[in-house]
């Protein structure tokens, strides 16, 4: 039932950055899309933001203003976490933290569908311990996307230790379906592949500039022009939050032998004082 778009309705449970970004490019690929948060200002703030991006694409012309509305027309919002009973696949988009997840799953557990997918959009905190918080643990899977969601091509989809081969084939037909491009993670390792390979080059990108050995232009700079990076880790960092960026290198550390992943001082300095970037208007650069 997957396969046939506009059939299927997809609810995403949390409209932050993320989750109005997975139901964005979910309403725009056909389906039927139910946007759900706690607090009726955060739907309005997803909106918007959607609004705004779909504005974004028909003023550059990937998209045409008929396509705009009508994947607009797809989306309905609600403060009710009731209403993932009829939708095939629910997305997850919370708050980055084990318990709050582990208690959102324990409720979509009674609340969704008996065949429905449940995915987690998490970036690090492991897929096994999500999905005991329900009594379908085989229906668990990790469907990592990225930000900003309508832009990136990549999704990550995590097993669970128990997670089968048909929910690993719907999450794939879903992320495919709203045009990503998957790896596929065979066991959920802290961190994933992508965060590890990031909150690594991010935490040393840190501590040389925490050392004084380069700045934090000069860092980015080597990365973009010498590995071909389309941004810097310490750009990146800028982008995603910085306080993000150390709670998801935290969560691998504290599952990985070494420093590898040892948050540097400067970093958790940066967090206290609320510089984290972009959205606080500054962090390693001011906005």
């Amino acid at each position: 039932m997957d396969d046939h778009l506009g059939k299927t309705e997809v609810a995403v449970v949390g409209a932050g950055l993320m989750g109005s970004g997975i139901a964005q490019v979910a309403a725009l690929a056909g389906y039927p899309v139910l946007l759900q948060d706690t607090a009726a200002e955060a739907l309005e703030r997803g909106m918007s933001a959607i609004r705004k991006s779909l504005g974004k694409f028909v003023a550059k012309g990937t998209i045409d203003s008929t396509a705009a509305d009508e994947a607009l027309a797809r989306l309905r919002t609600s403060t009710d976490l009731e209403g993932v009973g009829t939708a095939a696949i629910v997305i997850e988009a919370v708050f980055e933290s084990l318990e709050v997840k582990s208690q959102l799953f324990a409720r979509l557990d009674q609340l969704a569908g008996p065949e429905a997918v449940l995915a987690t959009n998490t970036s690090a905190l492991p897929i096994t311990q999500i999905a005991a918080a329900t009594t379908r643990p085989e229906q668990v899977v990790g469907t990592h996307f990225f930000s900003p969601v309508p832009l990136m091509k990549l999704c990550e989809l995590v097993r669970g230790y128990r997670t089968s081969d048909e929910t690993l084939a719907r999450a794939r037909s879903f992320a495919e379906g709203v045009g990503k491009t998957c790896v596929v993670v065979n066991r959920d390792v802290a961190g994933f592949v992508t965060t590890r390979l990031i909150a690594a080059l991010a935490v040393e990108a840190a501590r040389l500039v925490e050392s004084g050995v380069a700045t934090a232009e000069d860092v980015d700079t080597a990365c973009r022009l010498g590995f071909g990076h389309a941004m810097g880790p310490l750009e990146t960092m800028d982008l995603t939050g910085i306080d993000i960026m150390v709670a998801a290198a935290d969560n691998v550390a504290a599952e990985t032998p070494g420093d590898t992943f040892t948050v540097p001082g400067l970093l958790r300095r940066m967090v206290a004082a609320g510089d984290l970037g972009r959205k606080s208007g500054r962090g390693f650069y001011t906005y």
